[in-house]
């Protein structure tokens, strides 16, 4: 689509870019990365034209002229463009100089990190508050900073639209397909990963068949802690010779490095009040429009409740997984601008759990729980409330993510949210 999808990000590079000499925009292949670079560019090289790369190879520091801000995309191709732009950032760079966007990792690291001179910003799919569904009104921001302000609200939203808001995606260059035109989109930005990108990177699949059976597999694991054995079972059910940890552990790395796999690691509290905590990450794929695909299903499926893929232990409905993994998605978004992290809880008895925990700089959280369901009751709150009480001040604010009407604050205290009213 020709429109341009208003980000969060974009006012994270409005605030940064005036302060900051050379900054990469990270993220998923077709996230929107290089348009949201190229509107604040004044020079944009592109790497995957010949001419420019072979520029790049023979003199890197001469793609780095132009008026600033000079926008380098497809970088990756090029590494040594990296090491060019901390060059150019200690020779000392004027703030806003310099912006690299790249459509995956680099095949070989750059021999320096960056740190100090080349700031990486995130970049994940559209959340629900970037597909203009609702105006926003509850902000994380608000909730993050503690206070118990009023929540009020109300949205026309229901389930069947959070269900066409999983299945649609929030890559930006989807969101005019429906149906069969977005299954194929779909399917070829899978393949051309297994295909093309992993290979770029240097890893070469040569079981390409187990690999999508392995992503299918992580895919039925959305929003649980299953271990990557667990996931590697059930990728090869019924199949005798299942791939070895050496080989199913590379695959997991360099997914993370193309950011398609995007595990939500578990909370460590910085104050010992709490004790027997399980650390596996929550299995989450950068979007979950991308687990629908590769499980195989459509709205109409997860509106019938049927369960279909690989068989992965889980405690409610696959759909109510993947809810979760569309307010994940959010909830990063939001929670990046408030320069906070996002965890979850979980005790290794599996006692106590929260779904999200959006933790400040300061080891101060903000505690949430997710529910596919339209009304909330005492028993979905009792794992915030228990948590309120080992932490105390701690614990900024509470608050439930469903897909009901109304947004407004319990008598408890715990905030109550559509997911489509949650914004930045």
């Amino acid at each position: 689509m020709d429109e341009y999808w208003t980000r969060v990000v974009d006012r994270e590079l409005d605030e940064l870019l005036p302060f900051l000499p050379a900054l990469a925009l990270e993220g998923p292949k077709g996230v929107g990365k290089t348009e949201t670079a190229r509107r604040r560019a004044r020079t944009f090289r592109a790497l995957d034209d010949p001419a420019q790369q072979a520029i790049a190879s023979a003199d890197p520091a001469q793609l780095l002229t132009g008026v600033p801000p000079v926008l380098v995309d497809e970088w990756q191709r090029t590494p040594t463009i990296w090491d060019a732009v901390r060059r150019a950032v200690d020779n000392g760079a004027a703030p806003g100089s310099i912006l690299l966007t790249p459509s995956s990792g680099p095949r070989t690291p750059p021999t320096h990190s960056g740190a100090g001179r080349i700031v990486s910003l995130r970049m994940r799919p559209l959340s629900l508050a970037e597909r203009r569904l609702e105006q926003p009104a509850v902000s994380l921001a608000n909730l993050l900073a503690g206070g118990g302000d009023p929540i009020e609200g109300e949205t026309s939203l229901t389930l069947a639209d959070y269900v066409r808001e999983i299945v649609q995606s929030g890559l930006p260059g989807l969101r005019g397909f429906t149906d069969r035109a977005l299954r194929m989109q779909l399917d070829s930005y899978l393949q051309r990963l297994i295909d093309v990108d992993l290979p770029e990177q240097g890893h070469s699949v040569r079981r390409p068949d187990t690999l999508r059976r392995w992503l299918s597999a992580y895919a039925a694991a959305t929003a649980t802690t299953a271990s990557y054995e667990t996931i590697r079972d059930a990728a090869t059910a019924g199949h005798g010779d299942k791939p070895s940890r050496s080989t199913t552990l590379p695959w997991r790395d360099a997914l993370e490095r193309q950011w398609m796999v995007d595990p939500v690691p578990a909370w460590q509290p910085t104050h010992n009040r709490l004790n027997r905590l399980s650390q596996p990450p929550k299995h989450h794929l950068a979007d979950p429009a991308l687990a629908v695909r590769l499980l195989g299903l459509d709205a109409d499926a997860l509106l019938d409740g049927s369960e279909a893929g690989p068989g992965i232990p889980r405690g409610g409905t696959l759909l109510g997984h993947l809810f979760e993994s569309l307010v994940t998605l959010g909830v990063r978004v939001y929670a990046q601008a408030a320069e906070a992290q996002v965890r979850h809880f979980r005790q290794l008895d599996g006692r106590h759990e929260v779904d999200l925990v959006v933790e400040r700089p300061d080891g101060r959280i903000l505690a949430l729980e997710v529910k596919l369901g339209a009304s909330v009751d005492d028993a979905d709150v009792r794992h915030l409330i228990w948590l309120k009480g080992k932490l105390g001040a701690d614990m900024l604010d509470a608050a439930v993510i469903h897909t009901g009407p109304h947004a407004y604050r319990r008598m408890d205290g715990v905030a109550v949210v559509p997911a489509g009213l949650l914004g930045p």
